[in-house]
């Protein structure tokens, strides 16, 4: 399968300063950008940026940034499912996965993620697969934003929606073990009835396990 990715670009007006919200960006240039300290949520800065880096020259990854001047205050990211999660136990080259959604706090509240979400789908190829993004609980920032589980899982929903991502229900047993979690996906318009299939088995193993 080919693997187009066409750059995109706008920018958002926020209370702290204009953000250039651009993407998919390569190795290169996301190397040159300074990446802010207050961006921890999955591992200390220098290991995080050293980790985007490598996504985003893979044939599927992409990293889309939001930057204030030079330096990157938020990021999506989206590349094949991780080998040991059920998302990959049937190959396939047309599903990929929303990894990681970050803002630091400073720009919190300002729309960034759901313009993240809008510029990473303006590019016509993502019409070509079908985009999910499993939510936990125990990954969202409830002490720094003050929310609790249900409310937070309402502004996650609404930021996915902007993407085109909606609600899909599944029998995963990790998303299953509290009901907050859950399962979002965008399918493309170019994606195949056969892809739509197989992604309907990935949902629902355990009834083929009897």
């Amino acid at each position: 399968m080919e693997h187009r990715k066409t750059y995109n670009g706008k920018e958002l007006k926020t209370a702290q300063g204009t953000l250039i919200i651009e993407g998919p960006i390569t190795a290169e240039k996301l190397g040159a950008y300074e990446f802010h300290r207050d961006l921890v949520a999955f591992r200390p800065p220098e290991q995080q940026h050293e980790a985007l880096i490598g996504i985003a020259d893979l044939p599927e990854g992409r990293i889309i940034i939001a930057r204030h001047k030079d330096t990157i205050v938020g990021y999506v990211t989206f590349l094949y499912p991780d080998p040991l999660e059920r998302w990959s136990e049937i190959e396939m080259e047309d599903l990929i996965e929303l990894g990681a959604i970050e803002v630091i706090p400073e720009f919190r509240g300002a729309k960034v993620g759901k313009n993240l979400l809008i510029v990473s789908m303006m590019d016509d190829a993502m019409e070509d697969f079908i985009i999910i993004t499993t939510e936990y609980y125990w990954h969202w920032d409830l002490k720094g934003t003050g929310l609790n589980v249900w409310d937070y899982r309402k502004v996650m929903e609404k930021m996915m929606n902007a993407g085109g991502l909606t609600y899909y229900a599944t029998d995963d047993p990790e998303i299953c073990s509290h009901p907050a979690n859950c399962l979002m996906a965008r399918i493309g318009r170019r994606v195949p009835p056969e892809s739509v299939q197989q992604f309907d088995r990935l949902r629902f193993m355990n009834r083929f396990m009897y």
